[in-house]
């Protein structure tokens, strides 16, 4: 199942389910046009992945690091499908992030990986926005990554059983494919990052993991318009504004 949260035209928030070109929900189907889809999951926090892709290790001259490293951004970083993002001004790079986004369902601490997703809601896509300036100036990444709407996710939360354990995640730009890679790729799995974050804090429903992004980062720009494929989920699609 693939669900999703809107607002329909009476201005009232659902949660229904995605069709692709319409959404039903309580004996009703709309059109995408006649609703605004909203991100389907509110995270207390998104526990983000550095460096999960071995070529995207490589291609920041880093390498794989010995346990997964760990990151946050706060609910301000959340945006939408066909949301408009305003970057940070004044800013030489902003890369995009393809990742692949994991939703918790029910409340996880001191969770054994082979537990794991029975914690896990479902799949979506997400865009790990990146300031590069400052990000390299600071140990704790706050100017980097948690500046407002730096995490676009979305459109729908698909179901574990829809995600293939090889399921491709993929970034366009304006049409131009500049990532691809797949989830058997990543260096550390689902579950072992939910034992090793869960060993530390609790995650709490809608909370999400970040997996990750694999090679091909790059800047943005004015004007961008991004798209983020994961298999079994569909397309997270938003335009990028630069002041």
């Amino acid at each position: 199942m693939h669900t999703v949260k809107f607002r329909d035209p009476a201005g009232s928030t659902r949660r229904g389910e995605w069709h692709g070109d319409h959404v039903s929900f309580g004996g009703r189907t709309y059109d995408l046009d006649e609703i605004d889809v909203l991100p389907p999951s509110e995270p207390s926090k998104i526990v983000c992945i550095g460096r999960n892709y071995a070529d995207h290790a490589a291609e920041m001259d880093n390498e794989i690091p010995d346990r997964p490293l760990l990151f946050l951004k706060p609910p301000n970083a959340v945006a939408g499908y066909n949301d408009t993002v305003t970057l940070p001004a004044g800013k030489e790079r902003i890369d995009h992030e393809a990742e692949i986004a994991v939703v918790i369902g029910d409340a996880a601490r001191n969770v054994a990986a082979d537990e794991a997703m029975e914690y896990v809601a479902g799949f979506t896509c997400l865009n790990d926005l990146s300031n590069r300036d400052d990000q390299r100036q600071e140990t704790n990444w706050v100017r980097g990554k948690a500046f407002d709407n730096a995490a676009p996710i979305g459109p729908v939360v698909a179901s574990p059983d829809e995600v293939p354990e090889d399921a491709t995640i993929e970034l366009r730009v304006n049409g131009e494919t500049r990532q691809s890679s797949s989830r058997d790729h990543l260096a550390f799995s689902v579950p072992d990052l939910i034992e090793e974050i869960t060993t530390y804090l609790t995650l709490e429903p809608g909370d999400i993991i970040a997996t990750g992004t694999p090679a091909g980062v790059a800047p943005l720009e004015d004007g961008d318009h991004v798209e983020v494929e994961l298999d079994g989920v569909g397309v997270l699609e938003h335009d990028v504004r630069i002041p």
